[in-house]
């Protein structure tokens, strides 16, 4: 029996394709896996039986995955599963940015309780709230990952001409971006030639306040930026500043703070990206699924500090997962202490750490595997 902590709540759907062999609880103790979304794991101290840590989301900055990566534990992370989701929600604020929805919603309440007057009314104020169409308009996309794909995908459809960048964009996500989207060289020529900016990459010493002054004064007059991505991309101080002297005619976020909100010409969000049944579904599933993977048969899939490693099993072999310093000869040195037949072998690295499985016929001492330097974790699965 394996126990699993959650430390938020995880939707029915996802802890139910664990199965009968795991005790899925808020209050479990020396958990074996702990499945977490939003809350904050800094400060808490973990047990020796913890292998895996999995987010129910995209972001991990809640999890500390450097003290993770020297003690052993895998922490995984859900891309993707809640891509459409903020797709949607990138797409409803490309049009509260360009036609004055919000403002109008506002203006039409204050009409209550004139009668009759009300439809002369609204036609006679209907002009200050003009906006311009997305058709014909360069949607500027930073970071073409699962959710910077569906939305420059559906930019396109709506009309609009696309430029992205992305350095590290996968063959996969490649293929699927719509053939019609310009990528160009870096990420200051995307931000200069917009007329809209979304922004969808994590939030790194290299990434804060990617969006700043310098930046601002660079980009188009009247240019509407988008942040559904994460707090400190853009530089609050610096976009507020280039609202009031109308460089940038709209600024959409769902990380407010007491700077910005209720100022003219910014609309703030609760953090609803992934606030969607569906998603939350998806997000519970996957992350679920990827810690059923790992503590039953050692695959990784969807780490964020550990390589991705899948090796099929053999009938009858134990199975020995290994996480080791990524240093010459050590793979050399932990085959040197197992007896038994080594019937099959995988081993991939990431940074400073790597990550071998082997399956052997016969008989193991993991204690002996433990003990060779830079080894950081053995486990054995039978």
């Amino acid at each position: 029996m394996y126990n699993v902590l959650t430390l938020n709540k995880i939707a029915a759907v996802g802890t139910s394709c664990l199965g009968d062999n795991y005790a899925v609880s808020d209050d479990v103790q020396n958990p074996d896996a702990i499945l977490v979304r939003s809350a904050a794991m800094h400060d808490m101290e973990f047990g020796s039986d913890l292998l895996a840590i999995a987010r129910a989301g995209a972001g991990t900055n809640n999890i500390p995955k450097d003290k993770c990566t020297e003690q052993g534990i895998v922490v995984f992370n859900t891309p993707g599963a809640n891509a459409n989701a903020v797709k949607e929600l990138v797409v409803a604020g490309l049009l509260l940015s360009s036609r004055k929805i919000v403002e109008g919603i506002e203006w039409a309440k204050t009409l209550k309780g004139n009668g009759d007057a009300v439809g002369k009314m609204v036609e006679k104020g209907k002009s200050q709230f003009v906006g311009p169409e997305l058709t014909g308009k360069t949607l500027g996309v930073i970071g073409l990952g699962a959710i910077g794909i569906l939305v420059a995908n559906a930019a396109v459809a709506l009309g609009m001409k696309v430029i992205g960048y992305d350095p590290f964009m996968s063959v996969p996500n490649a293929l699927r971006l719509n053939p019609h989207i310009a990528l160009m060289k870096n990420n200051e020529e995307v931000m200069t030639n917009c007329d809209y900016l979304t922004i969808h990459v994590p939030l790194t010493p290299e990434t804060k306040d990617m969006v700043d002054a310098e930046m601002i004064e660079k980009m188009k007059d009247g240019v509407r930026i988008l942040n559904y991505s994460r707090d400190g991309l853009v530089n609050t101080e610096a976009v507020l500043a280039a609202i009031k002297s109308g460089r940038v005619a709209k600024y959409v976020t769902d990380f407010g703070n007491d700077m910005i909100l209720g100022e003219e010409n910014v609309i703030v969000l609760p953090h609803l990206g992934a606030s969607t049944p569906e998603s939350e579904d998806n997000c519970a599933v996957m992350a679920c699924e990827q810690v059923k993977e790992y503590i039953e048969n050692g695959n990784i899939i969807n780490s964020v500090n550990y390589p991705a490693i899948s090796l099929a099993r053999t009938a009858g072999d134990k199975r020995i997962c290994v996480m080791h310093k990524n240093v010459p000869e050590l793979i050399k040195k932990i085959l040197g202490e197992i007896s038994g037949n080594v019937e099959n072998m995988l081993s991939k690295s990431r940074g400073e750490y790597a990550y071998t499985i082997i399956d052997v016929a016969g008989a193991i001492d993991a204690d002996k595997i433990a003990a060779v330097e830079g080894v950081v974790r053995v486990r054995v699965i039978d």
